[in-house]
C-alpha cells in the first residue's frame, strides 16, 4: 500500500473479484488498454468504454488473457469529451507505463479508481480515491476465497457455510503492515468447529510475485505470523490479532 500516492499492488485479487467486492455501483469503464469485444467508442479520446450493463458481461470474461488490461470509471460519457489534451495523454500515460505522471483522479470524471495490470490477479496496481471501499473489497474477497475452500469433515463433506465478510475496521488494524507489504494467506488458514484464523506475515514491498511468493514460502516455514484475521464461528464476529497478541 501506498498511502501518499493512493494505490496498493496486489497479488491474488482478480477484476472479478474486484468488481464483486468493491461497495460502489460503477456507472462507466474508460476502457485504456484490453481486448473485450463488445464495447462503445468515444470519439474524442479514440478510446472505447462499457456502461453498467455491458460491464456484467467484461466481468465474467477471460480478462487475464487480455495481458494489459487497464481502466478507470466515470460517471457520465458527455464529461470525457471535455478532457483536455493534457488529460488525455496522463491518461494514455496510465496504460502505457501502468504509472502515474500526476495522481489520476479527474473532477470531470468523478473517478473512484484506476486498474492497471498486464497479467490479471498475478500483478495489479490499483489507484483508490478513497481507502474506505478498498477495506470493504479486500474483506469481501477474502471471506468468499474462504467460502468456496472445501471444508472436510472425517466422515464427510460439510454443506459450505457462507463466511461473513470482514469490516473494514478489522482489516484497518494492518494498515501500516500493508505498507510494507503484507501477505494474507488462505491456503495457510487454520478452521475447526470454534473458528477460522487467517495468519499474516509482513513480506516487504515487492513488484516482482515470484520473488515475493519465494520469500513468503521462506517466512511461513521459518517464523510465526505476524498477525492473524479470527473469526468466532458462533457469533459470527472477526477480530484482529497483532503480532504481539499472537506471541501471547
Amino acid at each position: 500500500m501506498n498511502d501518499s500516492d493512493r494505490f496498493v499492488i496486489s497479488s491474488g485479487i482478480t477484476f472479478s473479484d474486484f468488481i464483486d467486492g468493491i461497495p460502489l455501483d460503477l456507472p462507466n469503464l474508460l476502457l485504456i488498454r484490453h481486448k473485450f469485444e463488445e464495447c462503445h467508442f468515444n470519439m474524442h479520446l479514440l478510446l472505447e468504454y462499457v456502461d453498467e450493463e455491458i460491464l456484467k458481461k467484461l466481468a465474467t470474461d477471460d480478462v487475464q488473457g487480455y495481458g494489459d488490461f487497464c481502466w478507470l470509471d466515470f460517471s457520465e460519457e458527455e464529461y470525457l469529451n471535455q478532457l483536455s489534451g493534457q488529460e488525455i495523454a496522463e491518461i494514455l500515460y496510465l496504460g502505457h507505463f501502468k504509472d502515474h505522471l500526476k495522481q489520476p483522479f479527474y473532477r470531470k470524471l468523478q473517478n473512484q479508481f484506476v486498474y492497471l495490470t498486464g497479467d490479471d490477479g498475478w500483478l495489479n496496481k490499483t489507484y483508490y480515491q478513497s481507502w474506505e471501499p478498498f477495506y470493504s473489497m479486500l474483506g469481501a474477497v477474502i471471506s468468499r476465497k474462504i467460502t468456496n475452500q472445501r471444508e472436510i469433515s472425517f466422515l464427510n463433506f460439510r454443506k459450505k457455510k457462507i463466511v461473513p465478510a470482514i469490516p473494514g475496521k478489522i482489516l484497518r488494524s494492518f494498515t501500516n503492515d500493508m505498507k510494507e507489504g503484507l501477505v494474507i494467506s488462505i491456503e495457510k488458514a487454520n478452521r475447526n468447529r470454534s473458528v477460522i484464523e487467517i495468519p499474516l506475515w509482513i513480506v516487504g514491498d515487492f513488484y516482482d510475485m515470484d520473488s515475493m511468493a519465494t520469500e513468503f514460502e521462506y517466512l511461513a516455514e521459518h517464523q510465526r505470523p505476524d498477525g492473524k484475521i479470527v473469526l468466532d464461528r458462533k457469533t459470527g464476529e472477526w477480530q484482529a490479532l497483532t503480532q504481539m497478541q499472537v506471541l501471547a
